[in-house]
């Protein structure tokens, strides 16, 4: 199982780009929030998610190919193989733990309530805080100075285009609004751009080259789902919904930036305003204020 980074071919999508096209397919989310959770033979997948058997098997190759699972044959005759999550693969955690606490917080028409969180190393019952490595201090979106790196800019960070099919995934998975912010790749650009100060309608379309249609549409769908509101001037602002999205945010492009290196250099560099050290997030129980591992999360 690979633990080395893809190195990216110079001048093209640069990390930002590459986590937000894996992040921003509904079913590859849910495949890894499965395979993170336990799953990995074909028919579990199957089982637990309302999923053709081709777009999974096309699913299932593209997450080996990108290394987040790795494919191992455990029967000959028939063949019979499963997947298993590798380092790379493991290290969505934080971003999977991020978004269950989000939704678990901000989404409240779940079929069936999100399960508590407990931290083994304390056993009390927790909420992730975002911390700086730094400096130990809570951080939020207003703390965090982002500026584009040696490989950064707009027209790098849009995901490559896939053929998306759209689901049921909603229903299938335990993060449904998630999926109106990831599971689309223009929206996933979207936010970034937000949480980086665009507000207009003519600034996101400048910056990201999306069609006007398109745009409007992901728009109308962050406003429904109460992520962003319309200013009385006309341009959209985050909620404190759309803000608390923020952890998310961060630990993707944490992902993106340790798994896919460009020979240019990063793609963004971020700075804690709180005491001016180059800001890495960590994830850490707000009830004994240890260092969450994978590990040492149990759901309740």
């Amino acid at each position: 199982m690979t633990s080395e980074p893809t190195i990216l071919p110079p001048g093209g999508t640069n990390a930002v780009g590459r986590i937000l096209g894996l992040l921003g397919d509904e079913w590859t989310l849910l495949i890894i929030q499965q395979a993170l959770l336990g799953a990995t033979r074909y028919g579990e997948f199957i089982q637990r998610l309302p999923i053709s058997n081709t777009v999974l098997a096309n699913r299932l190759r593209a997450l080996t190919d990108s290394g987040l699972l790795a494919r191992s044959e455990y029967q000959t005759r028939p063949v019979r193989a499963e997947y298993l999550v590798t380092q790379r693969g493991r290290a969505f955690w934080p971003v999977l733990l991020s978004i269950w606490e989000w939704e678990r917080r901000w989404v409240t028409d779940h079929v069936r309530s999100l399960p508590n969180m407990r931290h083994t190393q304390c056993g009390n019952l927790f909420a992730p805080a975002l911390t700086c490595l730094a400096c130990g201090g809570a951080v939020d979106e207003k703390q965090v100075a982002a500026r584009w790196g040696p490989s950064g800019s707009w027209l790098r960070s849009v995901p490559e285009g896939t053929t998306r099919r759209r689901s049921t995934a909603g229903q299938a998975g335990l993060f449904p609004e998630t999926m109106s912010v990831l599971g689309n790749r223009w929206a996933a650009s979207l936010l970034v751009c937000a949480f980086l100060g665009t507000g207009r309608f003519s600034e996101f379309h400048t910056q990201l080259g999306a069609p006007p249609s398109l745009l409007s549409g992901r728009l109308q769908t962050f406003c429904a789902n109460g992520v962003m509101r319309t200013s009385r001037e006309g341009s959209y602002q985050l909620t404190e919904k759309g803000r608390a999205f923020f952890p998310v945010i961060i630990a993707a492009l944490q992902c993106g930036q340790r798994w896919f290196h460009a020979p240019e250099g990063p793609a963004v560099l971020l700075t804690h305003l709180g005491c001016g050290e180059p800001f890495v997030g960590q994830l850490t129980c707000d009830q004994c204020a240890g260092l969450l591992k994978g590990a040492d999360v149990r759901i309740d």
